[in-house]
This record gives structure tokens, sequence and C-alpha cells, in this order.
């Protein structure tokens, strides 16, 4: 990352992090400032950043490589992608990465520049984010602002941007003003491409992403999995709920997305917004065993039953999908989400937990698990660093769909079968 603070550089940060491992890439974050805050105490002010504080450019200097070193490892232990996530607003600074990562360990680079003149931008991140640091415990909103913009003014002094012609052997992206402007400079591969095309389309607008299963269904009331059945008289009484629910909720602007199931369809039929019908939204296909009961699979299917309570994310149906292969359908609604506004997502459980998965950082080995009831709204609210979750039932009834996690997994080459918690429900 490269830029002057309060420019956004944690928040793409962290959110660049949580797409990445969503996909399957292993990616961690190294944020210099949690590793001087672990150094020193010594941060009384903003004088701790002036150009001339030799001591304290020792300190910052050695976490910045401590943080580096740490990346090193991380990567060549498995890792895939380390973000750095710092100011690094020299070119010297810069030339130092090169040296360490490009040079030494033959690892690609690419700079992320946050540029930002915009001053409605950089005091709101500055009153919802910085004022909130550590640095600042115990200390006057009012004061902490100061102390902070004078903070940016020492980076100022000795600020210099990535530059074309300057930089032109870089690969980088140049961000300006949070998304209105970019600009790119020699990509090297497919990797990078992706981090791009995600980065360029993220926005920091407040908004709301409203998700919802579709109303309990004929097959959920017998247990099958998959199909494509209409609800049930409760399914549709949570569809008259759902759009008087959108009524009083007076969402601006709101957007409704549904599967081309459907029950999708007719829970969202009476909401009152634009709707489109996305095939990607479409539930888990369970191949061979679409329209069974779990009991009849357990039957058919004993070997395929344990494999999947062994590895639930990876395991694929016969002739159908897994988890997996969900996540990556669903990789299109993700981009497509974080450039909307106010947007209502009408699916399946095993769709809303990957889409959960993502905005709660969840991993893969918990993504399938995910509690998700139906006849129930989850509000999601991006805030600074995360995501707020609120679940809001409508007091429908319904059937429970969820099966716990299991506790003792038979191999598959037991002629056993596996003991569930609970009796199977109708659940991917």
């Amino acid at each position: 990352m490269v830029g002057l603070p309060a420019r956004g550089k944690t928040y793409m940060s962290k959110k660049l992090t949580r797409y990445l491992n969503w996909i399957g890439i292993s990616t961690k974050v190294f944020n210099v400032g949690e590793y001087r805050r672990a150094a020193t105490d010594k941060y009384k002010s903003h004088d701790f950043f002036r150009p001339d504080n030799k001591e304290a450019q020792e300190i910052r200097t050695k976490c910045a490589l401590m943080a580096i070193e740490d990346a090193c490892k991380f990567l060549q232990n498995g890792g895939e992608v380390a973000v750095v996530d710092a100011t690094n607003t020299t070119r010297a600074r810069r030339k130092m990465l090169v040296e360490v990562f490009t040079i030494q360990h033959n690892f690609k680079l690419f700079f992320v520049e946050s540029l930002c003149d915009d001053i409605n931008i950089i005091e709101a991140n500055i009153l919802e984010v910085k004022v909130c640091s550590p640095d600042y415990l115990g200390v006057d909103k009012n004061e902490a602002v100061k102390d902070f913009l004078q903070r940016i003014e020492h980076y100022r002094e000795t600020y210099e941007a990535l530059d074309y012609n300057l930089d032109s052997d870089m690969s980088f992206i140049q961000i300006v003003n949070q998304g209105d402007r970019f600009l790119v400079n020699k990509l090297a591969g497919h990797l990078q491409s992706r981090v791009v095309y995600y980065l360029m389309n993220i926005h920091v607008l407040p908004r709301t992403i409203y998700l919802t299963r579709h109303g309990e269904s004929e097959m959920n009331l017998s247990g099958r999995i998959g199909g494509d059945s209409d609800l049930s008289e409760r399914g549709q009484e949570y569809a008259r709920k759902l759009a008087q629910f959108v009524e009083e909720e007076k969402i601006p602007n709101l957007k409704v997305w549904t599967s081309q199931l459907k029950r999708t369809i007719q829970t969202a039929i009476n909401i009152d917004a634009p709707k489109e019908h996305w095939k990607a939204l479409n539930e888990i296909d369970a191949g061979t065993c679409e329209g069974m009961t779990y009991e009849e699979i357990q039957e058919k299917f004993p070997e395929e039953f344990a494999l999947r309570d062994q590895d639930k994310f990876h395991y694929r149906y016969q002739s159908g999908e897994s988890y997996q292969d969900l996540v990556a359908r669903l990789e299109p609604v993700i981009l497509e989400l974080e450039r909307q506004e106010n947007v209502m997502v009408v699916c399946h459980q095993a769709v809303a937990r990957c889409l959960l998965a993502y905005f709660q950082d969840k991993t893969s080995d918990d993504l399938p698990y995910l509690k998700v009831p139906l006849h129930t709204v989850i509000k999601l609210t991006p805030v600074a660093y995360g995501c707020r979750v609120e679940y809001v039932s409508l007091n429908i009834e319904a059937v429970n769909t969820h099966r716990e996690r299991p506790k003792t997994v038979i191999p598959s080459g037991s002629s056993n079968k596996i003991k569930m918690k609970e009796p199977a429900t109708c659940s991917h």
C-alpha cells in the first residue's frame, strides 16, 4: 500500500484480503502501525512522525522491516498474497520493498496507491476510524483530529507519489478520491488483474445489503433438497410480510435480486422495487441427489454421505456442485454487490452461506455450517473495517433446515452409517 494517512489504505487492505481469502487465495495483512504500537508506547503526539525526529524514525523503520520480514515468511510458508499496509510514501522506502521482495526473494510486487484531496472523504475517515485508534485512547475527539491532521502534514513533507514516468518499470494502480479515477501501470499476471478489477469495483458509500432465503417451500416441508417447488402456505405468508418489512424500512433506491427458481421469485413478488433474476443465485446443484431426503441419500449413497461430512466445503455432489464451486459461481455477484447501493438478495441456504461468509470473513471450514434460518432477514451494513450483521425474524413459523456440524465422522470406507446429532432435514 502507498498513501498519506486517512486515505483508506487499511480499509482497502482488509477488504481485498477478505475477498482473496474467500475465493481461495491465502492472504494476510501486515499492518506496520500495529507493529509500531507493539514495539513502543512512545507515541504522545504528532511529533513522533516529524521527519527530523531521528529516534522515532529508527523505531518506525525497524517496525516496517519486521512487518516486511513476517510478510516474506508468510509467503515462503504457503501464503499466496501478503499485503504490507503502511504509508510507503517515499521512493526510497519503495525501493527497499523492491529490493527485499523482488530481488532477494523473487516475489512479484504490486503497489496500490490511494490519492485523495477531497477534504470531506479525509475528514470522514479521520472521524470514523482514526480518532478511535489506540493512539488516541482517552483523548478528546477534537484534540485527536487536530493531532492527526498535523501527523498527515509531517508525511506530506516527504511524500513522493508514484509517477508514470519515474516509476514506469513498477506494477501499480493509483486510486484517486476512492474511485473517481484510476491509473494502472504494467500489470504482471492474472492475479494482479483480479486485484485491480476488485479495487475498481469497491466503494465506501453508506448502504445496506438485505439477505434472505426464500419462504418455506413445499420441498422444505417434505424434507427434500433442491428442486423447483412452489412456496408453502407459510412461505406465501412470509412473502407478504417481507414486502411489508421492505415498505416499513423505506430503503432508498432498493434493488431486489432473486435466483431463477420459483420459490425465490414468489418470495419477492410483492416487493415494490426493480427486480433481477440471477442464474448465479440458484441453489447448489445436488446432482444425483436432487429431490431426495437426507435419509434417502444416507441409505442409497452411504460412502458419499460420509465423504461430504468429512469435508463439506470441497465435497462435490455426483453430477453436481460443491460449496467451492458455488463460491466461484457467486464471485460476479459479490463484485456487482460491491458496486451497488441498497440491495435485497432473495436466495437459498447454501448461496446465503457463501455470501454471508464473504461479508463476515468466515473460513471455508465454517462456511457450510453458517446458520441462515428461514423467514429471517439478515441486514449487512459495511462499517469501517468490517460488516455489522443483524438478524431480523419476521415471526412466521417454518421448518428448521439447519444441520449442525457432525461431532463424529466415520471414515468413508466403513460400513457403519454416520449418526447425526438430530434428524436430517432439508438442508444443503
